[in-house]
């Protein structure tokens, strides 16, 4: 089926920039590539679903050590952290540089008086390292389940692309709007069932006594306000 194949992504002129009309599925070198007919993700799903998990592995990992560099950060700015002499911007754009850090503890290199900011230094340039390595990796693994797919979509066959457009990507997406629809149908008759259990809450054997009771006390003020009837 010709259309299973992806198509290229080009570059559309916008005034005077360039800029891409919509998002790729996947990169080959650097040329984008996109499939209407069978989406990567669904593709990644049947048959990579172990590079598609290392590579979340890969930025959750990232995820966390961001939020540790810039707990750190935090912890040791100001004029008498211990991080100040390489931090660089102010408020929320603070940076601190590999290199800055690498530079200053060559400057304070094995001097006594400078030991916790040593330590915290090479922390710091530890938490780089494994945020370098990581990104290197999620790179090359983003690479070759790139390099997976699209060598993958010339190969699949009738019936894996029936499978792939009705069950995955069809069926999928009904399953996805029914469930939608059903908990929208649910809410609303939780709502009503609410409305309606307040409404009868009291019975109407105890609405009817509390009337004779109100009613017989409008009565004695009444008298007691000297009204009279027959």
């Amino acid at each position: 089926m010709k259309g299973a194949q992806p198509r290229e992504v080009v570059q559309v002129k916008n005034k005077d920039k360039y800029t891409w009309p919509e998002p790729h599925d996947y990169l080959k070198g650097k040329r984008r590539f996109k499939s209407d007919l069978v989406p990567a993700s669904i593709l990644v799903a049947r048959y990579f679903i172990a590079e598609r998990d290392a590579i979340e592995a890969l930025d959750n990992q990232l995820v966390t050590l961001e939020q540790k560099l810039n707990d750190m950060r935090e912890e040791n700015s100001g004029e008498e952290g211990l991080l100040a002499e390489v931090i660089e911007g102010e408020g929320d754009k603070q940076t601190i540089a590999a290199k800055t850090v690498k530079g200053r503890l060559k400057d304070i290199g094995k001097d006594p008086l400078y030991a916790d900011e040593r330590t915290a230094l090479e922390a710091y340039a530890d938490l780089l390292e494994q945020q370098t390595e990581a990104k290197a990796k999620r790179k090359a693994a983003q690479e070759g389940l790139d390099k997976k797919i699209d060598g993958k979509y010339p190969e699949l066959i009738e019936a894996e692309i029936k499978t792939l457009v009705v069950d995955d990507k069809w069926m999928a997406r009904l399953s996805v709007s029914v469930r939608g629809e059903l908990d929208r149908v649910s809410q609303t008759l939780t709502g009503r069932i609410r409305e309606l259990a307040e409404r009868y809450a009291t019975p109407l054997p105890k609405l009817t006594e509390d009337m004779r009771t109100l009613a017989a006390r409008v009565e004695e003020h009444l008298k007691q306000m000297g009204a009279s009837w027959k």
